[in-house]
């Protein structure tokens, strides 16, 4: 096997296979768990989808929402651990594969059109599809 092969093997057994599909346009609320001192908690980010970039392990997606009239964008690793999870709320009808036009944008300017329904809301729950694989290894180590 080649250096290439084994690589592509490994980033195959590091992907998360219950990923929500959400495409550019969509606005999305992005769950992240945050680690302060022993506790973790959970922040909601929500925005619309500005821009989806990368493969397999290295893909990102970026998040633009206006708060208190300031634009804010975040980039997320679709692959991290640290989110939780990631909700379709309203899908969008755009034209274009990157939306970066809504970076100097306010008020209804930055409104992206709803879609009639073209494709299927999903939810996707990471974390617990993880929790679940992690009890059911324990089960099994505890009763060998």
């Amino acid at each position: 096997m080649s250096k290439a092969a084994i690589i592509q093997e490994l980033e195959k057994s590091q992907l998360k296979s219950s990923i929500c599909a959400f495409c550019v346009g969509d606005t999305i609320r992005v769950h992240t768990r945050i680690i302060e001192g022993e506790k973790e908690r959970v922040q909601i980010f929500m925005g619309t989808v500005i821009a989806r970039k990368g493969t397999g392990l290295s893909e990102t997606f970026s998040v633009h929402r206006v708060a208190y009239g300031e634009g804010m964008e975040r980039v997320f690793p679709l692959n991290s651990p640290r989110i939780a999870k990631i909700e379709v709320v309203k899908e969008g009808a755009v034209r274009r594969g990157k939306l970066y036009y809504l970076r100097g944008t306010s008020g209804k300017k930055s409104k992206v059109k709803a879609s009639r329904g073209r494709r299927k809301v999903a939810v996707a729950a990471v974390a617990n599809s993880e929790k679940s694989n992690d009890s059911v290894e324990n089960n099994e180590s505890t009763e060998s």
